[in-house]
């Protein structure tokens, strides 16, 4: 009974197991479909932008502070997928502005003393990631163009495993 029980269990987990260090929600198997929730955060100009003004295209959602070091390890790789497909993806980089390990000048410092270019946004009351229970950083949010979150990742991602989740979200499109 038991080598039984490995086997299926082995055999399933191989079929169903998400690519490694994403989670897949919903799962293929029950197709749920999880809206993704809603929050406004501030632009460097301080406007409100919600999320939601982003459906319509699939969204890269990271948070990020500028004194986390896989956070600043992963971001060369986030930025370099935003040149090559900010036209079709939209990449919201959330900022953890807590306003005193993290603030809107240091964060805006590190971005211009980088040289990135995608797009940084400020959760100066912590709405997103209240939302998304961002306790730890960085955290990855794949939501494909109608809103739905496809794949998360908790933790700094790779190149691969960024492209991995990028490719889920696009085969949403098809």
């Amino acid at each position: 009974f038991m080598v039984g029980a490995y086997a299926l269990y082995t055999q399933l987990s191989e079929r169903i197991a998400p690519p490694e260090q994403l989670s897949t929600k919903p799962t293929q198997q029950t197709q749920q479909i999880q809206k993704a929730p809603d929050f406004t955060v501030y632009d460097k100009e301080g406007n409100p932008v919600k999320l939601s003004d982003f459906f319509g295209k699939p969204i890269v959602l990271n948070f990020w502070a500028s004194w986390c070091g896989p956070c600043k390890e992963e971001m060369p790789d986030f930025n370099e997928k935003y040149l090559e497909l900010g036209e079709n993806v939209n990449f919201m980089m959330v900022n953890m502005t807590d306003g005193y390990q993290e603030t809107v000048e240091k964060a805006k410092a590190f971005i211009a003393d980088t040289g990135y270019t995608f797009p940084v946004y400020f959760d100066t009351e912590s709405e997103a990631a209240i939302a998304y229970n961002a306790t730890s950083i960085p955290a990855t949010y794949f939501i494909d163009a109608e809103g739905n979150l496809v794949v998360y990742a908790r933790g700094m991602l790779n190149a691969e495993n960024l492209q991995k989740g990028i490719d889920m979200l696009l085969e949403t499109l098809e």
